[in-house]
């Protein structure tokens, strides 16, 4: 599948009908969605006939990215079941078969490598301190293959030496990107901000030594 293509039938997924702001819930667009999950397969092939998970998935853009992507199997993960209903409707709308799990990400209880490549765009932590880290340090250790994230460049440097500590075997910066968050929540003061955030890819410790 083209990059367009796939940013086109990204552009039509519904979207949170009531955000909660103590969840962080802010829409993964289609241009920053289709160009992390497209760069997954086609620079690393972390995404075509693979398990896939995708963590804190709202309503369920990159998973849907990494099904159309030709996933062996994906599974969405959020604790908001308002979200994953979204998701599900998503999923049924563009004829894909995904599973859809309600829970905390932060307290899996999968243990070891259970899916291949998981894909997320965590919580900031701007409510809840911490909370992107609880994601990656989960990813990291039921990930065999890889784990693709984004996070704040303004944080690039905590979140490097946060993942060497949580076992990755490398943590690499892949580009920067123009994340829009839309005018969601009544404090926003702005119609639209732009926050530049790191497309990172972390690679297990299980897959130390592993080429791709």
């Amino acid at each position: 599948m083209k990059l367009k293509q796939l940013e086109s039938l990204l552009g039509t997924l519904q979207q949170f009908p009531n955000p909660k702001i103590e969840l962080e819930q802010y829409p993964t667009g289609p241009h920053i969605a289709s160009r992390m999950l497209y760069t997954a397969e086609n620079s690393f092939e972390d995404v075509s006939n693979k398990v896939v998970a995708d963590f804190g998935c709202g309503c369920g853009t990159l998973g849907i990215a990494a099904a159309l992507l030709g996933a062996e199997h994906v599974i969405c993960l959020d604790i908001d079941a308002q979200s994953l209903e979204v998701a599900s409707i998503n999923a049924e709308d563009l004829e894909l078969e995904m599973d859809f799990v309600q829970c905390d990400v932060s307290n899996l209880g999968w243990r070891g490598p259970v899916v291949d490549t998981v894909v997320m765009n965590p919580p900031f932590g701007t409510r809840k301190k911490g909370a992107d880290m609880g994601f990656l340090s989960v990813a990291l250790n039921i990930a065999s293959q890889a784990v693709y994230s984004l996070h704040k460049t303004t944080t690039r440097d905590h979140v490097k030496r946060a993942a060497m500590q949580y076992g990755a075997s490398s943590a690499e910066v892949l580009c920067e990107l123009r994340f829009d968050v839309p005018q969601l929540y009544k404090f926003h003061k702005k119609k639209e901000v732009d926050i530049a955030v790191d497309l990172w890819r972390f690679v297990p410790q299980i897959n130390e030594g592993k080429s791709f």
